[in-house]
Protein backbone atom coordinates (compact mmCIF):
# COMPACT_ATOMS: atom_id res chain seq x y z
CA UNK A 1 0.00 0.00 0.00
CA UNK A 2 1.33 3.44 -0.82
CA UNK A 3 1.75 6.15 1.65
CA UNK A 4 -1.12 8.29 -0.15
CA UNK A 5 -3.48 5.55 0.43
CA UNK A 6 -3.37 4.64 3.93
CA UNK A 7 -5.97 5.97 5.60
CA UNK A 8 -5.71 9.24 7.48
CA UNK A 9 -7.77 7.82 10.57
CA UNK A 10 -5.17 4.92 11.00
CA UNK A 11 -2.38 7.59 10.60
CA UNK A 12 -4.48 9.42 13.39
CA UNK A 13 -4.31 6.96 16.22
CA UNK A 14 -0.11 6.19 15.28
CA UNK A 15 0.41 9.78 16.12
CA UNK A 16 -1.88 9.76 19.20
CA UNK A 17 0.32 7.26 20.32
CA UNK A 18 3.42 9.55 20.04
CA UNK A 19 2.07 11.71 22.49
CA UNK A 20 1.84 15.90 22.02
CA UNK A 21 5.81 16.50 22.26
CA UNK A 22 8.96 16.21 20.55
CA UNK A 23 8.36 13.12 18.72
CA UNK A 24 5.06 14.65 17.24
CA UNK A 25 7.20 17.94 16.25
CA UNK A 26 9.93 15.13 13.99
CA UNK A 27 6.95 13.70 12.16
CA UNK A 28 5.77 16.84 11.15
CA UNK A 29 8.22 17.88 9.37
CA UNK A 30 8.54 14.67 6.90
CA UNK A 31 6.29 15.52 4.12
CA UNK A 32 2.94 17.95 4.14
CA UNK A 33 0.70 15.16 4.69
CA UNK A 34 2.10 14.75 7.80
CA UNK A 35 2.03 18.05 8.63
CA UNK A 36 -1.35 18.37 8.33
CA UNK A 37 -2.29 14.93 10.04
CA UNK A 38 -0.40 16.64 13.45
CA UNK A 39 -1.98 20.06 13.27
CA UNK A 40 -4.92 17.52 13.92
CA UNK A 41 -3.85 15.36 16.55
CA UNK A 42 -1.76 18.19 18.60
CA UNK A 43 -4.22 18.84 21.55
CA UNK A 44 -1.63 20.52 24.01
CA UNK A 45 0.60 23.83 23.90
CA UNK A 46 3.45 25.16 25.58
CA UNK A 47 3.41 28.83 26.06
CA UNK A 48 7.48 29.99 26.24
CA UNK A 49 8.80 33.53 26.04
CA UNK A 50 9.77 33.19 22.45
CA UNK A 51 6.94 30.92 21.62
CA UNK A 52 4.91 34.76 21.42
CA UNK A 53 5.99 35.71 18.21
CA UNK A 54 4.50 32.70 16.66
CA UNK A 55 1.78 32.43 18.63
CA UNK A 56 -1.19 33.55 16.51
CA UNK A 57 -0.23 31.62 13.76
CA UNK A 58 0.28 28.71 16.39
CA UNK A 59 -3.35 29.38 17.26
CA UNK A 60 -4.90 29.48 13.33
CA UNK A 61 -2.62 25.86 13.09
CA UNK A 62 -3.74 23.72 16.22
CA UNK A 63 -7.54 24.15 15.85
CA UNK A 64 -8.09 21.17 17.99
CA UNK A 65 -5.90 22.20 21.11
CA UNK A 66 -7.14 21.52 24.19
CA UNK A 67 -4.90 22.71 26.64
CA UNK A 68 -2.22 25.34 27.13
CA UNK A 69 0.49 25.90 29.13
CA UNK A 70 1.56 29.20 30.09
CA UNK A 71 3.74 27.97 33.64
CA UNK A 72 7.18 28.93 31.64
CA UNK A 73 6.23 32.30 30.07
CA UNK A 74 7.51 35.51 32.25
CA UNK A 75 5.77 37.87 30.48
CA UNK A 76 2.55 39.77 30.51
CA UNK A 77 -0.74 37.64 29.54
CA UNK A 78 -3.70 39.94 29.68
CA UNK A 79 -2.85 40.50 25.93
CA UNK A 80 -2.43 36.69 24.98
CA UNK A 81 -5.39 35.65 26.70
CA UNK A 82 -7.88 38.56 24.85
CA UNK A 83 -5.76 36.33 22.08
CA UNK A 84 -7.18 32.93 23.21
CA UNK A 85 -10.38 34.08 23.29
CA UNK A 86 -10.50 35.46 19.97
CA UNK A 87 -9.30 32.27 18.44
CA UNK A 88 -12.32 30.32 18.49
CA UNK A 89 -10.80 27.74 20.29
CA UNK A 90 -12.71 25.08 23.15
CA UNK A 91 -10.26 24.79 25.77
CA UNK A 92 -10.48 22.16 28.27
CA UNK A 93 -7.13 23.01 30.42
CA UNK A 94 -5.15 26.30 31.12
CA UNK A 95 -2.39 26.59 33.68
CA UNK A 96 -1.01 30.12 34.74
CA UNK A 97 1.17 28.37 37.37
CA UNK A 98 4.46 30.45 38.46
CA UNK A 99 2.86 34.11 37.22
CA UNK A 100 3.58 37.20 39.36
CA UNK A 101 -0.17 37.89 39.22
CA UNK A 102 -3.31 36.46 38.04
CA UNK A 103 -4.49 38.32 34.79
CA UNK A 104 -8.26 39.42 35.83
CA UNK A 105 -9.05 41.13 32.49
CA UNK A 106 -7.90 38.68 31.02
CA UNK A 107 -9.66 35.53 32.80
CA UNK A 108 -12.94 37.78 32.17
CA UNK A 109 -12.67 37.69 29.08
CA UNK A 110 -11.79 34.31 28.38
CA UNK A 111 -14.26 33.31 30.41
CA UNK A 112 -16.87 34.48 28.36
CA UNK A 113 -15.74 31.87 25.71
CA UNK A 114 -14.27 29.36 27.39
CA UNK A 115 -17.00 28.27 29.14
CA UNK A 116 -16.45 24.42 28.83
CA UNK A 117 -12.89 24.89 30.67
CA UNK A 118 -12.82 21.99 32.88
CA UNK A 119 -8.95 22.58 34.44
CA UNK A 120 -7.15 26.04 36.15
CA UNK A 121 -4.01 25.33 37.21
CA UNK A 122 -2.75 28.78 39.33
CA UNK A 123 -0.08 27.04 41.38
CA UNK A 124 3.17 29.11 42.82
CA UNK A 125 1.56 32.31 41.63
CA UNK A 126 2.91 35.75 43.06
CA UNK A 127 0.06 36.48 44.66
CA UNK A 128 -3.38 35.12 45.64
CA UNK A 129 -6.43 37.00 47.12
CA UNK A 130 -10.39 36.57 47.59
CA UNK A 131 -11.20 38.27 44.58
CA UNK A 132 -9.30 36.16 42.36
CA UNK A 133 -10.83 32.98 43.92
CA UNK A 134 -14.81 35.04 43.07
CA UNK A 135 -13.11 35.59 39.65
CA UNK A 136 -12.71 32.08 38.70
CA UNK A 137 -16.06 31.00 39.96
CA UNK A 138 -17.78 34.10 38.52
CA UNK A 139 -15.80 32.96 34.95
CA UNK A 140 -15.87 29.27 35.11
CA UNK A 141 -18.77 28.07 36.55
CA UNK A 142 -18.14 24.28 34.95
CA UNK A 143 -14.95 23.90 36.70
CA UNK A 144 -13.92 20.30 37.50
CA UNK A 145 -10.45 20.49 38.84
CA UNK A 146 -8.68 23.68 40.56
CA UNK A 147 -5.29 23.99 42.11
CA UNK A 148 -4.36 27.01 43.53
CA UNK A 149 -1.63 25.70 45.55
CA UNK A 150 1.10 27.55 47.31
CA UNK A 151 1.27 31.15 46.52
CA UNK A 152 3.97 33.14 47.31
CA UNK A 153 1.69 35.82 49.09
CA UNK A 154 -1.80 34.47 49.74
CA UNK A 155 -4.36 36.49 51.45
CA UNK A 156 -6.79 33.92 50.13
CA UNK A 157 -9.31 33.75 53.24
CA UNK A 158 -12.95 31.59 54.10
CA UNK A 159 -14.39 34.56 52.31
CA UNK A 160 -13.31 33.65 49.17
CA UNK A 161 -13.24 29.81 49.68
CA UNK A 162 -17.53 30.26 50.25
CA UNK A 163 -17.96 32.40 47.54
CA UNK A 164 -16.19 30.05 45.30
CA UNK A 165 -17.46 27.00 46.68
CA UNK A 166 -20.90 28.12 46.30
CA UNK A 167 -20.80 28.58 42.70
CA UNK A 168 -18.18 25.62 40.99
CA UNK A 169 -20.89 22.52 42.12
CA UNK A 170 -19.30 20.13 39.48
CA UNK A 171 -15.63 20.73 41.63
CA UNK A 172 -14.70 17.32 41.99
CA UNK A 173 -10.42 17.80 42.50
CA UNK A 174 -8.66 20.93 44.13
CA UNK A 175 -5.75 21.96 45.71
CA UNK A 176 -5.65 24.73 48.52
CA UNK A 177 -2.18 23.79 50.38
CA UNK A 178 -0.21 26.66 51.19
CA UNK A 179 -3.02 29.02 51.98
CA UNK A 180 -2.24 29.60 55.48
CA UNK A 181 -5.47 31.82 56.28
CA UNK A 182 -8.50 29.15 55.38
CA UNK A 183 -10.17 27.48 58.51
CA UNK A 184 -12.24 24.53 58.87
CA UNK A 185 -15.01 26.81 57.18
CA UNK A 186 -13.72 26.79 54.11
CA UNK A 187 -13.13 22.83 54.31
CA UNK A 188 -16.65 22.13 55.55
CA UNK A 189 -18.12 24.71 52.76
CA UNK A 190 -16.41 22.82 50.11
CA UNK A 191 -17.50 19.23 51.49
CA UNK A 192 -20.93 20.54 51.81
CA UNK A 193 -21.67 22.50 48.24
CA UNK A 194 -19.40 20.85 45.91
CA UNK A 195 -21.61 17.31 45.68
CA UNK A 196 -19.08 15.84 43.17
CA UNK A 197 -15.75 16.88 45.32
CA UNK A 198 -13.91 13.07 45.42
CA UNK A 199 -10.22 14.67 45.68
CA UNK A 200 -8.77 17.51 47.94
CA UNK A 201 -5.63 18.43 49.32
CA UNK A 202 -4.35 21.13 51.68
CA UNK A 203 -0.80 20.85 52.81
CA UNK A 204 0.50 23.26 55.46
CA UNK A 205 -3.08 25.02 56.23
CA UNK A 206 -2.45 24.96 59.78
CA UNK A 207 -5.46 27.00 60.67
CA UNK A 208 -7.19 23.96 59.65
CA UNK A 209 -7.99 21.51 62.58
CA UNK A 210 -8.17 18.17 63.53
CA UNK A 211 -11.85 18.11 64.30
CA UNK A 212 -12.47 20.20 61.06
CA UNK A 213 -11.16 17.66 58.59
CA UNK A 214 -12.83 14.90 60.74
CA UNK A 215 -16.18 16.64 60.73
CA UNK A 216 -15.60 16.93 56.80
CA UNK A 217 -14.58 13.50 56.20
CA UNK A 218 -17.74 12.07 57.39
CA UNK A 219 -19.51 14.55 55.57
CA UNK A 220 -18.30 13.94 52.17
CA UNK A 221 -17.29 9.90 52.96
CA UNK A 222 -17.28 9.03 49.09
CA UNK A 223 -13.72 11.16 49.12
CA UNK A 224 -11.19 8.98 47.06
CA UNK A 225 -8.25 11.13 47.66
CA UNK A 226 -7.16 13.41 50.59
CA UNK A 227 -3.78 15.07 51.23
CA UNK A 228 -2.40 17.06 54.16
CA UNK A 229 -0.20 17.18 56.90
CA UNK A 230 -0.74 16.67 60.82
CA UNK A 231 1.67 19.59 62.04
CA UNK A 232 4.40 18.48 64.47
CA UNK A 233 3.64 20.79 67.20
CA UNK A 234 5.00 19.80 70.73
CA UNK A 235 3.53 20.51 74.08
CA UNK A 236 6.06 22.42 76.06
CA UNK A 237 7.15 20.88 79.27
CA UNK A 238 9.70 17.71 79.76
CA UNK A 239 10.51 15.89 77.07
CA UNK A 240 8.69 18.38 74.70
CA UNK A 241 6.18 15.61 73.85
CA UNK A 242 4.07 15.85 70.38
CA UNK A 243 0.67 16.94 70.16
CA UNK A 244 -1.75 13.54 70.03
CA UNK A 245 -3.75 12.73 66.81
CA UNK A 246 -7.26 13.75 67.61
CA UNK A 247 -9.89 10.45 68.49
CA UNK A 248 -12.79 11.54 66.55
CA UNK A 249 -9.94 12.14 63.08
CA UNK A 250 -8.57 8.58 63.88
CA UNK A 251 -12.12 6.75 64.14
CA UNK A 252 -13.48 9.43 61.01
CA UNK A 253 -11.19 8.04 58.78
CA UNK A 254 -12.88 4.40 59.07
CA UNK A 255 -16.00 6.05 57.04
CA UNK A 256 -13.55 6.33 53.48
CA UNK A 257 -14.73 3.36 52.22
CA UNK A 258 -13.62 4.27 48.72
CA UNK A 259 -10.02 5.83 49.52
CA UNK A 260 -7.55 5.32 47.00
CA UNK A 261 -4.98 7.41 47.43
CA UNK A 262 -3.73 9.33 50.60
CA UNK A 263 -0.81 11.51 51.14
CA UNK A 264 0.65 12.58 54.59
CA UNK A 265 3.82 13.59 53.85
CA UNK A 266 5.85 15.07 56.81
CA UNK A 267 2.67 14.57 59.50
CA UNK A 268 2.86 12.98 63.51
CA UNK A 269 0.83 9.80 62.93
CA UNK A 270 0.31 6.68 64.73
CA UNK A 271 -0.35 3.62 64.24
CA UNK A 272 -3.59 3.60 64.94
CA UNK A 273 -4.35 6.21 62.95
CA UNK A 274 -2.75 3.57 59.77
CA UNK A 275 -4.87 1.08 61.20
CA UNK A 276 -7.97 3.20 60.41
CA UNK A 277 -7.09 4.27 57.00
CA UNK A 278 -6.43 0.19 56.27
CA UNK A 279 -9.82 -0.49 57.66
CA UNK A 280 -11.70 2.13 55.94
CA UNK A 281 -10.30 2.03 52.20
CA UNK A 282 -9.07 -2.18 52.50
CA UNK A 283 -10.45 -2.69 48.95
CA UNK A 284 -9.65 0.54 46.89
CA UNK A 285 -6.49 1.27 48.39
CA UNK A 286 -3.94 2.15 45.96
CA UNK A 287 -1.22 4.99 46.66
CA UNK A 288 0.16 5.14 50.03
CA UNK A 289 2.75 8.41 50.91
CA UNK A 290 4.09 8.85 54.49
CA UNK A 291 7.43 10.50 53.52
CA UNK A 292 9.23 12.00 56.46
CA UNK A 293 6.28 11.23 58.74
CA UNK A 294 7.11 10.16 62.23
CA UNK A 295 5.59 8.29 65.41
CA UNK A 296 4.46 5.47 63.28
CA UNK A 297 6.19 1.57 63.48
CA UNK A 298 6.73 -1.10 61.43
CA UNK A 299 3.27 -2.57 62.77
CA UNK A 300 1.42 0.14 61.55
CA UNK A 301 2.59 0.25 58.19
CA UNK A 302 2.63 -4.13 58.44
CA UNK A 303 -1.32 -3.73 59.25
CA UNK A 304 -1.86 -1.57 56.40
CA UNK A 305 -0.27 -3.41 53.96
CA UNK A 306 -1.52 -6.68 54.83
CA UNK A 307 -4.92 -5.40 54.59
CA UNK A 308 -4.74 -3.66 51.55
CA UNK A 309 -3.18 -5.37 48.98
CA UNK A 310 -4.13 -3.70 46.05
CA UNK A 311 -1.59 -0.70 46.78
CA UNK A 312 0.49 0.25 43.32
CA UNK A 313 2.21 3.99 44.97
CA UNK A 314 3.87 3.03 47.89
CA UNK A 315 6.08 5.90 49.67
CA UNK A 316 8.12 5.43 52.88
CA UNK A 317 10.85 8.22 52.41
CA UNK A 318 13.00 8.53 55.77
CA UNK A 319 11.27 5.33 57.67
CA UNK A 320 14.57 4.92 59.38
CA UNK A 321 13.34 1.85 60.90
CA UNK A 322 12.87 -0.11 58.25
CA UNK A 323 15.13 -2.92 57.84
CA UNK A 324 16.40 -5.42 54.78
CA UNK A 325 13.65 -8.17 56.92
CA UNK A 326 11.16 -5.57 57.08
CA UNK A 327 11.22 -5.34 53.34
CA UNK A 328 11.02 -8.95 53.23
CA UNK A 329 8.30 -9.31 55.31
CA UNK A 330 6.08 -6.28 53.62
CA UNK A 331 6.99 -7.99 50.34
CA UNK A 332 4.51 -10.81 50.33
CA UNK A 333 1.85 -8.32 49.98
CA UNK A 334 3.08 -6.12 47.27
CA UNK A 335 1.79 -8.35 44.56
CA UNK A 336 0.37 -5.24 42.50
CA UNK A 337 3.05 -2.31 43.74
CA UNK A 338 3.76 -0.58 40.56
CA UNK A 339 6.32 2.16 42.49
CA UNK A 340 8.48 2.37 45.58
CA UNK A 341 10.35 5.35 47.15
CA UNK A 342 12.38 4.26 50.21
CA UNK A 343 15.21 6.91 49.81
CA UNK A 344 16.20 7.93 53.46
CA UNK A 345 15.80 4.46 54.40
CA UNK A 346 19.37 4.25 55.87
CA UNK A 347 19.45 0.90 57.18
CA UNK A 348 18.70 -0.93 54.00
CA UNK A 349 21.27 -2.80 51.80
CA UNK A 350 21.31 -4.46 48.53
CA UNK A 351 18.98 -7.22 49.76
CA UNK A 352 16.13 -4.64 49.75
CA UNK A 353 17.02 -4.46 45.85
CA UNK A 354 16.87 -8.22 45.35
CA UNK A 355 13.48 -8.57 47.22
CA UNK A 356 11.82 -6.22 45.44
CA UNK A 357 12.96 -7.07 41.57
CA UNK A 358 11.69 -10.67 42.72
CA UNK A 359 9.18 -10.48 44.91
CA UNK A 360 7.61 -7.62 43.01
CA UNK A 361 6.17 -8.66 39.61
CA UNK A 362 4.35 -5.38 38.29
CA UNK A 363 7.14 -3.29 40.11
CA UNK A 364 8.47 -0.41 37.47
CA UNK A 365 10.24 2.04 39.51
CA UNK A 366 12.53 2.08 42.64
CA UNK A 367 14.17 4.81 44.52
CA UNK A 368 16.47 4.37 46.44
CA UNK A 369 18.17 7.56 47.33
CA UNK A 370 20.48 7.57 50.02
CA UNK A 371 20.12 4.76 51.67
CA UNK A 372 23.14 1.80 52.46
CA UNK A 373 22.72 0.79 48.82
CA UNK A 374 26.21 -0.66 47.77
CA UNK A 375 26.90 -2.50 51.05
CA UNK A 376 26.05 -6.26 50.84
CA UNK A 377 23.27 -8.24 52.40
CA UNK A 378 22.08 -11.73 53.31
CA UNK A 379 20.82 -11.83 49.42
CA UNK A 380 23.91 -11.26 48.23
CA UNK A 381 25.70 -14.08 49.03
CA UNK A 382 23.68 -15.85 46.22
CA UNK A 383 25.39 -16.44 43.24
CA UNK A 384 23.98 -14.34 40.44
CA UNK A 385 22.14 -17.38 38.62
CA UNK A 386 20.13 -17.18 41.42
CA UNK A 387 18.81 -13.97 40.85
CA UNK A 388 15.46 -13.70 39.03
CA UNK A 389 15.82 -11.65 36.33
CA UNK A 390 12.79 -8.48 36.47
CA UNK A 391 12.59 -6.71 32.92
CA UNK A 392 9.45 -4.93 33.88
CA UNK A 393 11.74 -2.73 35.91
CA UNK A 394 11.87 0.36 33.96
CA UNK A 395 13.20 3.22 36.43
CA UNK A 396 15.46 2.94 38.97
CA UNK A 397 17.05 6.37 41.33
CA UNK A 398 20.00 5.51 43.66
CA UNK A 399 21.59 9.30 43.66
CA UNK A 400 23.32 10.11 46.38
CA UNK A 401 24.66 6.76 47.39
CA UNK A 402 28.42 7.15 48.34
CA UNK A 403 28.84 3.64 48.86
CA UNK A 404 27.18 2.13 46.13
CA UNK A 405 29.86 0.63 43.30
CA UNK A 406 30.65 -1.02 40.45
CA UNK A 407 30.25 -4.58 41.58
CA UNK A 408 26.67 -3.75 42.47
CA UNK A 409 25.73 -1.71 39.57
CA UNK A 410 26.59 -4.66 37.55
CA UNK A 411 24.10 -6.50 39.81
CA UNK A 412 21.62 -4.41 39.42
CA UNK A 413 21.08 -3.87 35.86
CA UNK A 414 22.05 -7.56 34.98
CA UNK A 415 18.51 -8.07 36.79
CA UNK A 416 16.70 -4.94 35.42
CA UNK A 417 17.99 -5.15 31.93
CA UNK A 418 15.39 -3.62 30.45
CA UNK A 419 15.69 -0.51 32.29
CA UNK A 420 14.58 3.03 30.70
CA UNK A 421 15.82 5.62 33.14
CA UNK A 422 19.13 5.08 35.81
CA UNK A 423 19.83 8.25 37.96
CA UNK A 424 23.50 7.85 39.76
CA UNK A 425 23.39 11.14 40.54
CA UNK A 426 26.05 11.69 42.64
CA UNK A 427 27.25 8.07 43.30
CA UNK A 428 31.10 8.91 43.52
CA UNK A 429 32.08 5.05 43.88
CA UNK A 430 30.74 4.43 40.00
CA UNK A 431 33.57 4.47 37.46
CA UNK A 432 33.55 5.36 33.30
CA UNK A 433 34.11 1.61 33.07
CA UNK A 434 31.27 0.49 34.95
CA UNK A 435 28.72 2.91 33.01
CA UNK A 436 30.10 1.38 29.77
CA UNK A 437 28.93 -1.69 30.79
CA UNK A 438 25.62 -0.37 31.80
CA UNK A 439 25.05 1.09 28.71
CA UNK A 440 25.80 -2.44 26.99
CA UNK A 441 23.52 -4.71 29.32
CA UNK A 442 20.46 -2.06 29.21
CA UNK A 443 19.97 -1.06 25.66
CA UNK A 444 16.44 0.22 25.67
CA UNK A 445 18.11 3.38 27.88
CA UNK A 446 16.27 6.86 27.04
CA UNK A 447 17.27 9.03 30.46
CA UNK A 448 21.02 8.62 32.16
CA UNK A 449 22.30 10.74 34.99
CA UNK A 450 25.67 10.11 35.79
CA UNK A 451 26.05 14.08 37.30
CA UNK A 452 28.69 14.86 40.06
CA UNK A 453 30.13 10.73 39.98
CA UNK A 454 33.27 12.09 39.18
CA UNK A 455 33.56 10.64 35.99
CA UNK A 456 36.73 11.81 33.84
CA UNK A 457 35.98 9.53 30.95
CA UNK A 458 32.79 8.86 29.02
CA UNK A 459 33.80 6.01 26.82
CA UNK A 460 31.42 3.71 25.01
CA UNK A 461 32.25 2.00 21.44
CA UNK A 462 28.94 1.02 20.46
CA UNK A 463 25.45 2.75 19.22
CA UNK A 464 23.08 3.70 22.20
CA UNK A 465 20.52 4.51 19.86
CA UNK A 466 17.73 4.97 22.54
CA UNK A 467 19.26 7.52 24.82
CA UNK A 468 17.26 10.83 24.50
CA UNK A 469 18.78 12.54 27.87
CA UNK A 470 21.94 12.36 29.41
CA UNK A 471 23.03 14.49 32.55
CA UNK A 472 26.82 14.92 32.80
CA UNK A 473 26.83 17.81 35.34
CA UNK A 474 30.36 18.03 37.15
CA UNK A 475 31.51 15.31 35.03
CA UNK A 476 35.68 16.04 34.45
CA UNK A 477 34.80 15.31 31.02
CA UNK A 478 37.15 16.75 28.08
CA UNK A 479 36.43 17.22 24.46
CA UNK A 480 37.26 13.75 23.53
CA UNK A 481 34.38 12.65 25.67
CA UNK A 482 32.12 15.00 23.90
CA UNK A 483 33.47 13.33 20.19
CA UNK A 484 32.78 10.03 21.69
CA UNK A 485 29.29 10.67 22.62
CA UNK A 486 28.66 12.68 19.59
CA UNK A 487 29.39 9.56 17.38
CA UNK A 488 27.64 6.85 19.47
CA UNK A 489 24.88 8.83 20.95
CA UNK A 490 23.62 10.72 18.33
CA UNK A 491 19.75 11.05 18.96
CA UNK A 492 20.60 12.61 22.26
CA UNK A 493 17.59 15.13 22.66
CA UNK A 494 19.17 16.43 26.00
CA UNK A 495 22.60 17.23 26.77
CA UNK A 496 23.79 18.52 30.22
CA UNK A 497 27.18 18.81 31.10
CA UNK A 498 27.18 22.22 32.84
CA UNK A 499 29.95 22.91 35.90
CA UNK A 500 32.20 20.20 33.19
CA UNK A 501 34.86 22.90 33.30
CA UNK A 502 37.25 21.06 30.51
CA UNK A 503 35.00 21.48 27.69
CA UNK A 504 35.88 23.86 24.91
CA UNK A 505 34.46 25.46 22.00
CA UNK A 506 35.38 22.45 20.45
CA UNK A 507 33.69 19.68 21.76
CA UNK A 508 30.34 21.75 22.00
CA UNK A 509 30.70 22.06 17.83
CA UNK A 510 31.28 18.72 17.54
CA UNK A 511 27.77 17.57 19.34
CA UNK A 512 25.63 19.89 18.11
CA UNK A 513 26.94 18.65 14.19
CA UNK A 514 26.37 15.34 14.64
CA UNK A 515 23.31 15.32 17.14
CA UNK A 516 20.81 15.91 14.60
CA UNK A 517 18.21 15.30 17.23
CA UNK A 518 19.36 17.73 20.19
CA UNK A 519 16.69 20.14 21.95
CA UNK A 520 18.27 21.19 25.10
CA UNK A 521 21.94 21.91 26.11
CA UNK A 522 22.84 23.11 29.45
CA UNK A 523 26.37 24.82 29.19
CA UNK A 524 26.33 26.63 32.46
CA UNK A 525 29.55 27.49 34.20
CA UNK A 526 31.25 26.08 31.25
CA UNK A 527 34.14 28.44 31.38
CA UNK A 528 36.20 27.23 28.56
CA UNK A 529 32.97 27.84 26.14
CA UNK A 530 32.69 31.54 25.01
CA UNK A 531 29.16 32.95 25.24
CA UNK A 532 29.14 34.56 21.73
CA UNK A 533 29.84 30.85 20.59
CA UNK A 534 27.03 30.14 21.68
CA UNK A 535 24.46 32.47 20.51
CA UNK A 536 25.70 30.77 16.91
CA UNK A 537 24.66 27.56 17.73
CA UNK A 538 20.56 27.98 17.07
CA UNK A 539 21.51 28.50 13.39
CA UNK A 540 23.69 25.88 13.00
CA UNK A 541 21.16 22.85 14.75
CA UNK A 542 17.60 24.00 14.14
CA UNK A 543 16.25 21.22 16.00
CA UNK A 544 17.77 23.81 18.96
CA UNK A 545 14.80 24.83 21.70
CA UNK A 546 16.47 25.93 24.52
CA UNK A 547 20.48 26.74 25.40
CA UNK A 548 21.45 27.93 28.77
CA UNK A 549 24.25 29.58 28.35
CA UNK A 550 27.77 29.39 29.89
CA UNK A 551 27.25 32.52 31.98
CA UNK A 552 23.50 31.11 32.56
CA UNK A 553 21.17 33.08 30.27
CA UNK A 554 18.23 30.62 28.93
CA UNK A 555 18.17 31.22 24.57
CA UNK A 556 15.10 29.69 23.07
CA UNK A 557 14.60 28.59 19.50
Amino acid sequence: MLLKDFPQECWESIFKFLGQGKDLESVSMVCKKFLSITNQVKFSLTIHDSTILFLSRLLSRFLRLKAIDFSHFNGELEDILHQISQSGLDLDLINLSNQRTLPVDGLRELGTKMINLRVLICSNVGSLRDSHLVVIAYCFPFLEELDISFPLDSQASDFGLLRLSSMLENLCKIDLSGNHLITDKSLLSLCQNCRSLEEISFFQCFKISQDGIASAIRMRPSLSSISFNIEKKRIHGPGLTPLPINLDLIDSFVSLKRLNAIDLSNSFISDEFLISVADGAVNFLKKLVLQDCCNFTFSGIFYVLSKCQYVQSLDLRKADFLTDQCINKLSIFLINLTSINLSGCCQLTNSTFFILTRNCPLLLEIKMERTYIGVEGEEDSNSMSDFVVNRQVKAVHLGDNILLNDASLIKFTSICAGLQLLDLNACEGITGECVAEVMKRCYVIRHLNIAYTGIEKFEINFEVSQLKVLNLSGARIEDESLSIISKWCSGLMLLDIQNCWYVTAKGVREVIENCIALKELNLRNCSLVDDDFVCGLMHARPSLRKIITPSGVDFYG
